[in-house]
């Protein structure tokens, strides 16, 4: 029989350390990330918050935020979150727990996320970070480009005559009488259809640095809304005098107005037509401004596999802008990390 061996005081941290030679990639996350920098913006929102959560003690505000960070940078749901920070020490070193600490259970991410939401604080959250990032000149004004991208959430499984009356903006009447059922229908999302493929949630749209690829401004809508139709939310005085690149499904008279209104100079794709197609002329510019404009995929792919999925487990508008915008910090996040490494 083998003899069990004793463990060691010791265990835990050269564990820790074999693990950050195997390059652990939470620990330049931890390390170059000034977590210390959003302290006020939370504690001024959660000053209210004297209860605690889950009947203990407040947990420290900075952990509880960084545990929503490690939620987007892995996509895992609030059960699966409690299980990880039990599972994996490097979780735990993020988080700056020990084996002996108590971890925040999935009901006391919850709340915590749900109280940064209710208190508007998660855009704060965002802007803070890119004023971060203006201080230390990684926002080059050099333009800016702007896209939209699916976040999709569980579909729901409604009849056509349900669906009907919630794209009316109405609520089904047996829905009413059955609280519990209507708690789990997200009625704020939409359906969209593109490349003969059909997705149900909301759209990221999003204004990236031309060439740090930085988040600068979002919006959330739901998924049926046209791309350009948030424009004009994305665009600020930055803008003027500076290029700004969108796909063809940005052309149009009422943006190329919006553009020379606000001094920015117009590099959106040219649109052709069935009765007048694009010139040769016109194809040139738009390859000619591609090669710009893909950089925004670049977001949206690190979003894809980087940070598995652009999916979201939540229901309603006010939940899916904010974790859609702690989606978008944390890629910034991610990208400092990258370009400040």
């Amino acid at each position: 029989m083998k003899k069990q061996t004793q463990h060691g005081f010791f265990d835990e941290e050269n564990r820790l350390i074999k693990l950050t030679k195997k390059k652990d990639p939470l620990v330049k996350l931890s390390l170059m990330i000034k977590w210390e920098k959003f302290r006020p913006v939370i504690e001024k929102a959660m000053k209210k918050e004297t209860k605690g959560y889950g009947g203990h003690p407040p947990y420290d505000y900075i952990m509880m935020f960084k545990i929503l960070i490690l939620q987007r940078l892995y996509n895992i749901s609030d059960e699966q979150m409690e299980f990880q920070i039990n599972d994996r020490l490097t979780f735990m070193r993020f988080l700056g727990l020990s084996l002996g600490d108590t971890i925040p259970d999935q009901n006391t991410i919850w709340l915590f996320r749900e109280n940064l939401i209710n208190q508007g604080v998660i855009e704060k959250l965002f802007n803070k970070f890119d004023s971060i990032l203006d201080q230390e000149s990684f926002l080059l004004k050099e333009g800016s480009i702007i896209d939209a991208t699916i976040v999709e959430v569980s579909r729901q499984r409604n009849t056509h005559e349900e669906n009907a009356q919630i794209k009316q903006g109405e609520i089904p009447e047996e829905w009413k009488d059955k609280p519990h059922k209507l708690s789990q229908k997200d009625t704020d999302a939409g359906w969209l259809k593109k490349n003969g493929e059909t997705y149900y949630g909301y759209k990221d749209h999003v204004k990236i640095c031309r060439k740090s690829k930085f988040i600068r401004k979002y919006a959330v809508t739901d998924a049926s809304v046209h791309d350009s139709q948030p424009a004009e939310s994305l665009l600020d005085k930055s803008d003027s005098h500076h290029e700004l690149y969108a796909d063809s499904a940005y052309s149009g008279k009422k943006t190329a107005k919006l553009l020379e209104k606000k001094k920015i100079r117009n590099r959106i794709h040219e649109k052709g037509y069935s009765n007048t197609p694009l010139t040769e002329a016109q194809m040139k510019r738009n390859r000619k401004k591609s090669k710009i404009r893909a950089r925004v995929e670049h977001v949206f792919a690190c979003m894809t596999n980087s940070m598995k999925g652009i999916y979201i487990r939540t229901i309603g508008k006010l939940r899916a802008e904010g974790v859609t915008g702690l989606m978008n910090l944390t890629y910034n996040m991610n990208r400092y990390v990258q370009l400040a490494g």
